[in-house]
């Protein structure tokens, strides 16, 4: 959906300083392009409840972080986030990889692609579906909605071959 460069360029236009995430085949794919810029610094942690927690960290220090990350790894980040957006209240945004979206006719029993949306409406969540190109100029005012009204929110990316 994104190419590298395009995606980077995104988060600059908004403000983004710091990027907490976990590679998978797909957005690790970008990791180069964050690499290589100097405005943003990529933070790599170990599992994705990691990335809530330093994500909290670096908005409570005065950075604008965003999570980066795949549904599976949202499955596991649950409390995490939970405590750092519910029980702290920080407006911490999420990019999330939709793992096999744009796969469903020849991968129709990922549980990936049936239990995302139901977790993140559970968890209450601000969330933007990207799934088709004509919806990328989402990203960036989804972003911009979340900040300026101060809450959470999470920009959920396709993925897979249409």
């Amino acid at each position: 959906m994104y190419n590298a460069d395009e995606f980077v360029q995104e988060l600059l236009t908004v403000g983004v300083s710091h990027i907490v995430s976990v590679p998978d085949s797909t957005l690790g794919e970008w990791y180069p392009a964050m690499q290589q810029s100097d405005e943003l610094s990529l933070i790599q942690v170990c599992r994705e409840g990691e990335a809530w927690a330093v994500a909290a960290g670096l908005h409570v220090g005065g950075a604008s972080p965003v999570v980066l990350i795949q549904c599976t790894g949202l499955f596991e980040s649950g409390d995490a986030l939970r405590n750092a957006i519910h029980d702290y209240g920080l407006p911490l945004f999420g990019i999330i990889g939709y793992r096999s979206y744009l796969n469903q006719s020849s991968l129709p029993g990922d549980t990936a692609r049936i239990f995302t949306e139901p977790i993140l409406d559970a968890w209450q969540l601000n969330t933007q579906l990207i799934d088709t190109p004509e919806k990328k100029p989402l990203l960036a005012e989804h972003y911009r909605t979340c900040r300026t009204n101060g809450h959470a929110g999470i920009a959920l990316i396709a993925e897979g071959r249409a």
